[in-house]
Protein backbone atom coordinates (compact mmCIF):
# COMPACT_ATOMS: atom_id res chain seq x y z
CA UNK A 1 0.00 0.00 0.00
CA UNK A 2 1.27 3.37 -0.94
CA UNK A 3 0.29 6.57 0.93
CA UNK A 4 0.54 9.95 -0.66
CA UNK A 5 2.45 13.00 1.16
CA UNK A 6 -1.15 14.65 0.75
CA UNK A 7 -3.36 12.20 2.52
CA UNK A 8 -0.84 12.59 5.50
CA UNK A 9 -2.03 14.76 8.47
CA UNK A 10 0.97 17.01 9.00
CA UNK A 11 -0.32 17.79 12.20
CA UNK A 12 -0.04 14.31 13.68
CA UNK A 13 3.10 12.80 14.04
CA UNK A 14 5.95 11.70 16.71
CA UNK A 15 9.28 13.15 16.99
CA UNK A 16 11.74 10.34 17.02
CA UNK A 17 15.19 12.07 17.64
CA UNK A 18 18.37 9.46 17.48
CA UNK A 19 19.50 9.14 21.03
CA UNK A 20 22.53 10.96 21.87
CA UNK A 21 24.89 8.59 22.97
CA UNK A 22 24.07 6.40 20.30
CA UNK A 23 24.59 8.45 17.60
CA UNK A 24 27.57 10.03 18.53
CA UNK A 25 29.31 6.11 19.03
CA UNK A 26 28.03 5.72 15.59
CA UNK A 27 29.92 8.38 14.12
CA UNK A 28 33.14 6.96 15.29
CA UNK A 29 32.37 4.08 12.39
CA UNK A 30 32.66 5.34 9.39
CA UNK A 31 35.94 3.87 8.67
CA UNK A 32 38.47 6.52 8.63
CA UNK A 33 42.21 5.66 9.62
CA UNK A 34 44.63 8.00 11.19
CA UNK A 35 46.05 9.30 7.68
CA UNK A 36 42.52 9.68 5.97
CA UNK A 37 41.35 11.71 9.01
CA UNK A 38 44.06 13.93 9.45
CA UNK A 39 43.86 14.81 5.61
CA UNK A 40 39.70 15.48 6.52
CA UNK A 41 41.14 17.86 8.70
CA UNK A 42 43.89 19.50 6.76
CA UNK A 43 40.84 20.19 3.84
CA UNK A 44 39.28 22.37 6.30
CA UNK A 45 42.41 24.61 7.22
CA UNK A 46 43.20 25.08 3.24
CA UNK A 47 39.44 26.12 2.84
CA UNK A 48 40.44 28.70 5.73
CA UNK A 49 43.29 30.02 3.52
CA UNK A 50 46.25 28.23 5.39
CA UNK A 51 49.16 28.60 4.31
CA UNK A 52 50.88 26.40 6.86
CA UNK A 53 49.50 23.24 9.01
CA UNK A 54 51.43 22.24 12.45
CA UNK A 55 50.70 18.74 13.23
CA UNK A 56 52.28 17.88 17.02
CA UNK A 57 52.14 14.14 17.72
CA UNK A 58 52.87 14.30 21.70
CA UNK A 59 53.60 10.23 23.24
CA UNK A 60 52.59 9.95 26.83
CA UNK A 61 51.15 6.24 26.25
CA UNK A 62 47.25 6.10 26.52
CA UNK A 63 47.61 9.71 27.78
CA UNK A 64 48.82 10.53 24.38
CA UNK A 65 47.44 13.26 22.09
CA UNK A 66 47.35 15.17 18.75
CA UNK A 67 47.11 18.53 17.75
CA UNK A 68 46.08 20.17 14.55
CA UNK A 69 47.21 24.43 14.50
CA UNK A 70 46.78 26.52 11.13
CA UNK A 71 47.11 29.88 10.61
CA UNK A 72 43.77 30.64 8.32
CA UNK A 73 41.26 32.83 8.62
CA UNK A 74 39.96 31.40 11.55
CA UNK A 75 35.90 31.40 12.99
CA UNK A 76 33.84 33.79 15.02
CA UNK A 77 32.67 32.13 18.18
CA UNK A 78 29.30 31.40 16.51
CA UNK A 79 30.64 29.43 13.56
CA UNK A 80 32.57 27.70 15.49
CA UNK A 81 29.65 26.68 17.70
CA UNK A 82 28.18 25.43 14.05
CA UNK A 83 31.15 23.94 13.19
CA UNK A 84 31.04 21.87 15.99
CA UNK A 85 27.64 20.33 15.49
CA UNK A 86 27.48 17.54 12.73
CA UNK A 87 26.49 18.09 9.86
CA UNK A 88 26.90 21.93 10.37
CA UNK A 89 26.12 22.21 6.57
CA UNK A 90 24.36 20.19 3.91
CA UNK A 91 25.58 18.44 1.05
CA UNK A 92 23.26 19.17 -1.69
CA UNK A 93 24.22 23.19 -0.72
CA UNK A 94 26.67 24.47 -3.57
CA UNK A 95 29.44 25.36 -2.85
CA UNK A 96 32.77 27.69 -3.84
CA UNK A 97 34.67 26.21 -6.20
CA UNK A 98 37.94 25.81 -4.03
CA UNK A 99 36.05 24.69 -0.98
CA UNK A 100 37.49 20.96 -0.11
CA UNK A 101 34.16 20.23 2.06
CA UNK A 102 31.20 18.86 1.34
CA UNK A 103 28.73 17.01 4.15
CA UNK A 104 29.57 19.21 7.17
CA UNK A 105 30.45 16.27 9.04
CA UNK A 106 34.77 15.95 8.42
CA UNK A 107 35.52 18.09 11.25
CA UNK A 108 33.60 16.08 14.17
CA UNK A 109 33.89 12.45 12.24
CA UNK A 110 37.47 12.10 11.71
CA UNK A 111 37.91 13.18 15.06
CA UNK A 112 35.24 11.04 17.16
CA UNK A 113 37.42 8.43 14.73
CA UNK A 114 40.39 8.27 16.75
CA UNK A 115 39.29 10.41 20.04
CA UNK A 116 37.17 10.38 22.73
CA UNK A 117 37.71 14.23 23.38
CA UNK A 118 38.17 16.67 20.98
CA UNK A 119 38.23 20.32 21.68
CA UNK A 120 39.05 23.44 19.30
CA UNK A 121 40.09 26.77 19.94
CA UNK A 122 39.78 29.29 16.79
CA UNK A 123 40.64 32.95 16.77
CA UNK A 124 39.04 35.83 14.27
CA UNK A 125 40.21 38.88 13.35
CA UNK A 126 40.32 40.86 16.54
CA UNK A 127 37.58 38.37 18.24
CA UNK A 128 38.16 37.16 21.86
CA UNK A 129 39.81 33.10 21.40
CA UNK A 130 36.41 30.90 21.52
CA UNK A 131 37.25 27.39 22.54
CA UNK A 132 34.23 24.08 22.79
CA UNK A 133 34.81 20.82 23.53
CA UNK A 134 32.99 17.84 22.24
CA UNK A 135 33.77 14.51 25.04
CA UNK A 136 32.24 11.52 24.32
CA UNK A 137 31.94 10.18 27.53
CA UNK A 138 29.79 12.97 28.74
CA UNK A 139 27.31 12.21 25.89
CA UNK A 140 26.66 9.26 26.61
CA UNK A 141 26.37 9.72 29.94
CA UNK A 142 23.89 11.99 30.12
CA UNK A 143 21.96 11.58 26.61
CA UNK A 144 22.40 14.84 25.86
CA UNK A 145 24.24 16.98 23.34
CA UNK A 146 26.59 18.90 25.38
CA UNK A 147 29.16 21.21 23.87
CA UNK A 148 31.28 22.46 27.03
CA UNK A 149 32.41 26.05 27.12
CA UNK A 150 35.90 26.08 28.08
CA UNK A 151 37.87 29.29 28.92
CA UNK A 152 41.20 29.98 27.32
CA UNK A 153 43.08 30.45 30.63
CA UNK A 154 41.91 26.94 31.93
CA UNK A 155 42.60 25.29 28.48
CA UNK A 156 45.47 22.79 27.59
CA UNK A 157 48.36 25.27 27.15
CA UNK A 158 48.73 24.21 23.07
CA UNK A 159 45.98 26.50 22.93
CA UNK A 160 48.55 29.40 24.06
CA UNK A 161 49.76 29.79 20.68
CA UNK A 162 47.17 31.35 19.04
CA UNK A 163 47.59 34.34 21.67
CA UNK A 164 50.67 35.13 19.57
CA UNK A 165 48.40 34.55 15.66
CA UNK A 166 46.38 37.33 14.94
CA UNK A 167 44.15 34.45 13.54
CA UNK A 168 44.28 30.69 13.38
CA UNK A 169 42.69 27.59 14.46
CA UNK A 170 43.35 24.44 16.96
CA UNK A 171 42.01 21.33 16.94
CA UNK A 172 43.43 18.76 20.18
CA UNK A 173 42.46 15.66 19.93
CA UNK A 174 42.39 13.72 23.46
CA UNK A 175 41.57 10.42 24.86
CA UNK A 176 42.93 9.14 21.37
CA UNK A 177 41.69 5.33 22.38
CA UNK A 178 41.80 4.36 18.55
CA UNK A 179 45.63 5.07 18.42
CA UNK A 180 46.94 4.42 22.02
CA UNK A 181 44.34 2.18 23.82
CA UNK A 182 45.93 -0.37 26.02
CA UNK A 183 49.75 1.17 25.29
CA UNK A 184 52.26 1.90 28.10
CA UNK A 185 54.29 4.75 27.87
CA UNK A 186 57.49 3.06 29.14
CA UNK A 187 57.15 0.85 26.27
CA UNK A 188 59.48 1.46 23.54
CA UNK A 189 57.86 -1.16 21.24
CA UNK A 190 54.39 0.54 21.92
CA UNK A 191 55.97 3.77 20.92
CA UNK A 192 57.55 3.07 18.17
CA UNK A 193 54.46 1.90 16.81
CA UNK A 194 53.00 4.83 17.88
CA UNK A 195 56.33 6.77 15.68
CA UNK A 196 55.46 4.58 12.32
CA UNK A 197 51.89 5.74 12.43
CA UNK A 198 53.39 9.44 12.12
CA UNK A 199 55.30 7.88 9.41
CA UNK A 200 52.19 6.33 7.51
CA UNK A 201 50.85 9.71 8.13
CA UNK A 202 53.50 11.91 6.83
CA UNK A 203 53.78 9.87 3.48
CA UNK A 204 49.62 9.64 2.92
CA UNK A 205 49.91 13.96 3.51
CA UNK A 206 52.96 13.94 1.05
CA UNK A 207 50.63 12.71 -0.95
CA UNK A 208 47.32 13.33 -0.62
CA UNK A 209 48.19 16.89 -0.84
CA UNK A 210 51.49 17.21 -3.00
CA UNK A 211 49.83 19.60 -5.45
CA UNK A 212 49.53 22.38 -2.92
CA UNK A 213 52.50 21.51 -1.16
CA UNK A 214 54.48 21.61 -4.96
CA UNK A 215 53.78 25.17 -5.51
CA UNK A 216 55.15 26.40 -2.18
CA UNK A 217 52.26 28.70 -0.67
CA UNK A 218 51.61 25.76 1.67
CA UNK A 219 53.10 23.98 3.91
CA UNK A 220 52.64 21.00 6.46
CA UNK A 221 54.46 20.32 9.24
CA UNK A 222 54.83 17.18 11.60
CA UNK A 223 56.87 17.41 15.12
CA UNK A 224 58.62 20.91 12.92
CA UNK A 225 59.70 18.90 10.20
CA UNK A 226 58.28 20.05 7.05
CA UNK A 227 56.13 17.58 4.69
CA UNK A 228 57.82 17.16 1.06
CA UNK A 229 55.65 16.40 -1.35
CA UNK A 230 55.32 13.15 -3.58
CA UNK A 231 54.85 13.65 -7.26
CA UNK A 232 53.34 10.16 -8.53
CA UNK A 233 53.73 11.34 -12.12
CA UNK A 234 57.64 12.12 -11.64
CA UNK A 235 56.54 15.50 -13.85
CA UNK A 236 60.32 16.26 -13.50
CA UNK A 237 61.78 13.54 -15.20
CA UNK A 238 62.77 14.10 -18.98
CA UNK A 239 61.60 10.08 -19.90
CA UNK A 240 58.11 10.46 -18.55
CA UNK A 241 55.83 10.35 -20.96
CA UNK A 242 52.73 12.48 -20.90
CA UNK A 243 50.32 11.58 -23.81
CA UNK A 244 47.06 13.19 -24.88
CA UNK A 245 45.09 15.43 -22.26
CA UNK A 246 41.37 14.99 -23.05
CA UNK A 247 38.48 17.24 -21.53
CA UNK A 248 34.77 15.70 -20.29
CA UNK A 249 31.77 17.89 -19.72
CA UNK A 250 29.78 16.80 -16.97
CA UNK A 251 28.34 18.93 -14.55
CA UNK A 252 31.59 20.58 -14.96
CA UNK A 253 35.03 20.17 -16.34
CA UNK A 254 36.61 17.40 -16.18
CA UNK A 255 40.54 16.81 -17.19
CA UNK A 256 42.40 13.60 -17.96
CA UNK A 257 46.11 13.85 -18.57
CA UNK A 258 47.80 9.82 -18.28
CA UNK A 259 51.14 9.34 -17.46
CA UNK A 260 53.94 7.05 -18.42
CA UNK A 261 56.71 6.81 -16.21
CA UNK A 262 60.06 6.19 -16.58
CA UNK A 263 61.74 2.35 -16.71
CA UNK A 264 64.27 2.15 -13.64
CA UNK A 265 67.08 2.67 -16.79
CA UNK A 266 66.01 5.69 -17.20
CA UNK A 267 66.29 6.89 -13.55
CA UNK A 268 68.83 6.78 -10.65
CA UNK A 269 68.06 4.08 -7.59
CA UNK A 270 66.47 6.79 -5.38
CA UNK A 271 64.19 8.37 -7.39
CA UNK A 272 62.71 4.83 -8.72
CA UNK A 273 62.56 4.19 -5.13
CA UNK A 274 60.73 7.11 -3.86
CA UNK A 275 58.30 6.59 -7.00
CA UNK A 276 56.90 3.34 -5.85
CA UNK A 277 55.09 5.48 -3.36
CA UNK A 278 53.72 4.60 0.13
CA UNK A 279 52.16 1.00 -1.30
CA UNK A 280 54.89 -0.05 -3.83
CA UNK A 281 55.09 -0.14 -7.49
CA UNK A 282 52.75 -2.34 -8.82
CA UNK A 283 49.62 -1.48 -6.64
CA UNK A 284 49.91 2.51 -7.04
CA UNK A 285 49.32 2.07 -11.03
CA UNK A 286 45.94 3.16 -12.33
CA UNK A 287 44.34 6.57 -12.01
CA UNK A 288 44.65 9.06 -9.72
CA UNK A 289 41.35 11.10 -9.10
CA UNK A 290 41.99 14.83 -7.71
CA UNK A 291 39.10 16.86 -6.55
CA UNK A 292 40.14 20.36 -6.70
CA UNK A 293 43.81 19.54 -6.98
CA UNK A 294 43.68 17.52 -3.31
CA UNK A 295 43.96 13.68 -3.90
CA UNK A 296 40.85 11.80 -3.62
CA UNK A 297 41.64 8.11 -4.97
CA UNK A 298 45.02 7.08 -5.51
CA UNK A 299 46.45 3.88 -7.26
CA UNK A 300 42.99 2.23 -8.61
CA UNK A 301 41.77 1.07 -12.44
CA UNK A 302 37.76 1.89 -10.92
CA UNK A 303 36.28 -1.07 -11.78
CA UNK A 304 36.80 -1.05 -15.01
CA UNK A 305 38.20 -4.87 -15.64
CA UNK A 306 41.58 -4.15 -15.56
CA UNK A 307 44.15 -5.99 -13.36
CA UNK A 308 46.89 -4.93 -11.84
CA UNK A 309 50.26 -6.38 -13.15
CA UNK A 310 54.10 -5.81 -13.41
CA UNK A 311 54.03 -5.14 -16.67
CA UNK A 312 51.72 -1.91 -16.54
CA UNK A 313 53.38 -0.65 -13.45
CA UNK A 314 54.82 2.31 -15.08
CA UNK A 315 50.64 3.80 -15.98
CA UNK A 316 49.24 6.33 -13.82
CA UNK A 317 46.62 8.32 -14.73
CA UNK A 318 45.73 12.04 -13.56
CA UNK A 319 41.81 12.78 -13.18
CA UNK A 320 40.61 16.51 -12.11
CA UNK A 321 37.45 16.90 -11.08
CA UNK A 322 35.49 19.61 -9.68
CA UNK A 323 33.63 19.80 -6.29
CA UNK A 324 30.29 20.42 -8.42
CA UNK A 325 30.58 16.69 -9.41
CA UNK A 326 30.76 15.07 -5.98
CA UNK A 327 27.26 13.45 -6.77
CA UNK A 328 28.33 11.97 -10.09
CA UNK A 329 31.52 10.50 -8.84
CA UNK A 330 29.70 9.31 -5.72
CA UNK A 331 32.16 11.10 -3.36
CA UNK A 332 31.95 9.61 0.33
CA UNK A 333 32.06 11.31 3.56
CA UNK A 334 35.50 10.47 3.96
CA UNK A 335 37.13 11.74 0.53
CA UNK A 336 38.50 8.44 0.33
CA UNK A 337 35.98 6.48 -2.62
CA UNK A 338 34.88 7.76 -5.87
CA UNK A 339 33.44 5.60 -8.74
CA UNK A 340 32.99 7.34 -12.06
CA UNK A 341 29.60 8.42 -13.70
CA UNK A 342 28.43 5.66 -15.96
CA UNK A 343 28.70 7.97 -18.91
CA UNK A 344 32.22 8.35 -18.82
CA UNK A 345 33.13 4.58 -18.10
CA UNK A 346 33.79 3.99 -21.65
CA UNK A 347 36.38 6.80 -22.05
CA UNK A 348 38.17 5.95 -19.00
CA UNK A 349 38.50 2.86 -19.96
CA UNK A 350 39.80 3.54 -23.56
CA UNK A 351 42.33 6.11 -22.05
CA UNK A 352 43.46 3.24 -19.71
CA UNK A 353 44.12 0.67 -21.93
CA UNK A 354 46.02 3.11 -24.29
CA UNK A 355 48.04 4.46 -21.40
CA UNK A 356 48.24 0.35 -20.26
CA UNK A 357 49.81 -0.54 -23.53
CA UNK A 358 52.44 2.47 -23.67
CA UNK A 359 53.53 1.42 -20.56
CA UNK A 360 54.10 -2.75 -21.27
CA UNK A 361 55.71 -1.48 -24.43
CA UNK A 362 58.30 -0.22 -22.46
CA UNK A 363 59.33 -3.22 -21.05
CA UNK A 364 58.33 -5.06 -24.56
CA UNK A 365 60.98 -3.60 -26.12
CA UNK A 366 63.53 -4.36 -22.81
CA UNK A 367 62.61 -8.04 -23.65
CA UNK A 368 63.29 -7.51 -26.90
CA UNK A 369 66.76 -5.86 -26.62
CA UNK A 370 67.68 -8.60 -24.03
CA UNK A 371 66.45 -10.97 -26.86
CA UNK A 372 68.56 -9.26 -29.47
CA UNK A 373 71.84 -9.71 -26.71
CA UNK A 374 71.97 -12.93 -26.10
CA UNK A 375 73.98 -15.10 -28.21
CA UNK A 376 72.00 -18.48 -27.08
CA UNK A 377 70.63 -20.50 -30.17
CA UNK A 378 65.94 -20.62 -29.93
CA UNK A 379 65.46 -22.85 -27.57
CA UNK A 380 61.92 -24.55 -28.87
CA UNK A 381 59.69 -26.72 -26.81
CA UNK A 382 58.55 -28.95 -29.40
CA UNK A 383 60.92 -30.05 -32.25
CA UNK A 384 59.66 -31.38 -36.23
CA UNK A 385 61.33 -34.75 -37.18
CA UNK A 386 61.15 -37.14 -39.76
CA UNK A 387 60.43 -41.08 -39.28
CA UNK A 388 59.98 -43.42 -42.07
CA UNK A 389 60.11 -40.65 -44.39
CA UNK A 390 56.89 -39.34 -42.50
CA UNK A 391 56.91 -35.68 -40.70
CA UNK A 392 56.23 -35.75 -36.60
CA UNK A 393 56.50 -33.66 -33.81
CA UNK A 394 58.43 -34.56 -30.29
CA UNK A 395 59.03 -32.69 -27.14
CA UNK A 396 62.53 -31.20 -26.82
CA UNK A 397 64.12 -33.32 -24.37
CA UNK A 398 66.86 -30.91 -24.41
CA UNK A 399 64.21 -27.98 -22.97
CA UNK A 400 65.66 -26.93 -19.43
CA UNK A 401 62.45 -27.81 -17.33
CA UNK A 402 61.65 -31.01 -19.28
CA UNK A 403 65.40 -31.77 -19.08
CA UNK A 404 65.19 -31.04 -14.81
CA UNK A 405 62.42 -33.53 -14.65
CA UNK A 406 63.73 -36.53 -16.34
CA UNK A 407 66.92 -36.37 -14.56
CA UNK A 408 64.89 -35.97 -10.82
CA UNK A 409 62.43 -38.26 -11.53
CA UNK A 410 64.23 -41.94 -10.52
CA UNK A 411 60.71 -43.08 -9.36
CA UNK A 412 58.17 -41.79 -11.58
CA UNK A 413 60.93 -41.74 -14.70
CA UNK A 414 59.23 -44.51 -16.49
CA UNK A 415 55.66 -43.13 -16.03
CA UNK A 416 56.91 -39.68 -17.63
CA UNK A 417 58.69 -40.98 -20.23
CA UNK A 418 55.69 -43.08 -20.97
CA UNK A 419 53.14 -39.93 -20.62
CA UNK A 420 55.55 -37.89 -22.68
CA UNK A 421 55.59 -40.62 -25.66
CA UNK A 422 51.75 -40.59 -25.46
CA UNK A 423 51.46 -36.84 -25.83
CA UNK A 424 53.81 -36.94 -28.78
CA UNK A 425 51.89 -40.00 -30.47
CA UNK A 426 48.79 -38.51 -30.28
CA UNK A 427 48.57 -34.93 -31.03
CA UNK A 428 45.71 -34.42 -33.16
CA UNK A 429 47.94 -32.55 -36.08
CA UNK A 430 45.75 -32.79 -38.79
CA UNK A 431 42.53 -31.09 -36.64
CA UNK A 432 45.16 -28.74 -36.11
CA UNK A 433 45.91 -27.83 -39.56
CA UNK A 434 42.16 -28.27 -40.76
CA UNK A 435 41.71 -25.04 -37.81
CA UNK A 436 44.66 -22.82 -38.34
CA UNK A 437 43.20 -23.07 -41.76
CA UNK A 438 39.93 -21.92 -41.38
CA UNK A 439 40.07 -19.69 -38.80
CA UNK A 440 43.77 -18.48 -38.27
CA UNK A 441 42.57 -15.80 -35.88
CA UNK A 442 40.86 -18.10 -33.41
CA UNK A 443 43.75 -20.04 -32.43
CA UNK A 444 45.32 -19.07 -28.87
CA UNK A 445 49.15 -18.64 -28.76
CA UNK A 446 50.69 -19.95 -25.90
CA UNK A 447 49.10 -18.20 -22.92
CA UNK A 448 47.08 -16.11 -24.10
CA UNK A 449 44.26 -14.57 -21.74
CA UNK A 450 45.90 -16.89 -19.16
CA UNK A 451 46.45 -15.19 -15.88
CA UNK A 452 49.89 -13.63 -15.43
CA UNK A 453 50.44 -15.10 -12.21
CA UNK A 454 50.25 -18.78 -14.14
CA UNK A 455 52.05 -17.57 -16.71
CA UNK A 456 54.97 -15.79 -14.13
CA UNK A 457 54.91 -19.18 -11.96
CA UNK A 458 56.06 -21.25 -15.33
CA UNK A 459 59.07 -18.73 -15.92
CA UNK A 460 60.14 -18.82 -12.34
CA UNK A 461 59.93 -22.76 -12.68
CA UNK A 462 61.95 -22.82 -16.07
CA UNK A 463 64.71 -20.08 -14.61
CA UNK A 464 64.80 -22.60 -11.62
CA UNK A 465 65.87 -25.19 -13.68
CA UNK A 466 68.40 -23.30 -15.91
CA UNK A 467 69.84 -22.25 -12.24
CA UNK A 468 69.95 -25.53 -11.19
CA UNK A 469 71.52 -26.65 -14.73
CA UNK A 470 74.85 -24.78 -13.82
CA UNK A 471 74.33 -21.60 -15.62
CA UNK A 472 74.91 -18.26 -14.24
CA UNK A 473 72.48 -15.30 -13.16
CA UNK A 474 72.95 -13.18 -16.29
CA UNK A 475 72.80 -16.91 -18.90
CA UNK A 476 69.90 -17.71 -17.17
CA UNK A 477 68.36 -14.55 -18.22
CA UNK A 478 69.34 -14.72 -21.49
CA UNK A 479 68.37 -18.36 -22.07
CA UNK A 480 64.94 -17.46 -20.90
CA UNK A 481 64.90 -14.32 -23.66
CA UNK A 482 65.23 -16.79 -26.49
CA UNK A 483 63.09 -19.55 -25.27
CA UNK A 484 59.54 -20.55 -26.42
CA UNK A 485 56.45 -19.75 -25.76
CA UNK A 486 58.11 -16.77 -23.76
CA UNK A 487 59.11 -14.82 -26.77
CA UNK A 488 55.67 -13.72 -27.03
CA UNK A 489 55.65 -12.16 -23.95
CA UNK A 490 58.90 -9.91 -23.71
CA UNK A 491 57.25 -7.86 -21.53
CA UNK A 492 56.63 -10.56 -18.91
CA UNK A 493 60.97 -11.34 -19.38
CA UNK A 494 62.13 -8.15 -18.86
CA UNK A 495 59.84 -7.40 -15.46
CA UNK A 496 60.78 -10.66 -14.54
CA UNK A 497 64.78 -10.09 -15.31
CA UNK A 498 64.37 -6.96 -13.52
CA UNK A 499 62.55 -8.14 -10.20
CA UNK A 500 65.33 -10.91 -10.47
CA UNK A 501 68.35 -8.23 -10.40
CA UNK A 502 67.18 -6.28 -7.74
CA UNK A 503 66.78 -9.12 -5.34
CA UNK A 504 70.59 -10.06 -6.26
CA UNK A 505 71.77 -6.15 -5.75
CA UNK A 506 69.78 -5.86 -2.43
CA UNK A 507 70.95 -9.40 -1.32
Amino acid sequence: MVYCMDKIDSCDYDIAAPDAGAMIESLRAFGYDLPTSISDLIDNSITAGAKNVWLKFFWNGENSSISIKDDGCGMSEKDLINAMRPGSRSPLEEREPEDLGRFGLGLKTASFSQCKKLTVATKFAEQNIAVRCWDINEVVKTGEWRLFKINIKHADGCFSDLEKMENGTIVLWEKIDRIVNGTRVESEKDQKLFLERVDNVKNHLAMVFHRFLERGRFKIWINDRKVESWDPFLKNEKATQLLNEESFQICGKMVVNPYVLPHLSKIDEKTHSLAAGPKGWNAQQGFYVYRNERLILAGSWLGLGFKKEEHYKLARIQIDIPNSMDMEWEIDVKKSVARPPAVLRDDLKRIAKLTRERAADIYRHRGKVISRASSSDFVFVWEKKVRHGKLFYSLNRQHPLIKEVLENSDENNSAIKAMIRLIEETIPVPLIAINNSENPDKQFKPFEKTPSNELIEVITEVYKSLIVSGLTVPEAQNRLAVMEPFNYYPEFIANFIESINRKVNHA
